[in-house]
């Protein structure tokens, strides 16, 4: 028999589930970069993006750009978990090793603090082996609706992971 507790917890993975699935369904941006969601939990989100011919800048690797795009979606993809439509505010990215073609890059955004309406989010950019690509951090700001209509805000049991087609 499961407790309230645990039955809030399933509830809150459930729709910071749902919300990512109807934000990617909208959200051209992520997609056109080729962003799959690989995980997603109240206040955070684990992304992957893999590093293409058309993002390579005249040093022959990732333009910044991109990665720092690739960043901000994970931090919507988490701040966006708890339901309440959220934008960012202001962040700051610091790139510490370059990216190539052919590589796949992981995002992890992680909540530090949420206060109000706004928060502040660490987004860790790396590469296949770990090595660490940007640190991007990110504020939020909560504006007015819901990403899920209360009426689909329902436990899905659809697979996480997400594909660019």
């Amino acid at each position: 028999m499961r407790d309230s507790n645990t039955d809030a917890a399933v509830d809150a993975m459930a729709l910071a589930k749902a919300t990512a699935l109807t934000m990617y369904a909208t959200e051209a941006a992520s997609r056109t970069l080729g962003v799959r969601i690989v995980d997603v939990a109240p206040g955070r989100a684990m992304l992957t993006m893999p590093v293409r011919a058309e993002m390579i800048n005249g040093h022959d690797i990732c333009h910044g750009g991109f990665i720092f795009a690739f960043a901000d979606s994970a931090l919507a993809f988490a701040s966006n978990s708890y339901n309440i439509r959220t934008v960012t505010a202001g962040s700051t990215i610091d790139y510490l090793t370059p990216a190539y073609v052919g590589e796949v890059l992981t995002s992890v955004a992680s909540e530090q603090v949420r206060s109000g309406r706004s928060g502040v989010y660490d987004v860790v950019v790396s590469k296949e082996d770990g090595t660490c690509v940007a640190l991007f951090r990110g504020k939020p700001r909560q504006i007015q609706g819901e990403v899920v209509p209360p009426t689909v805000n329902q436990a899905t049991d659809q697979p996480m992971e997400t594909s660019h087609e």
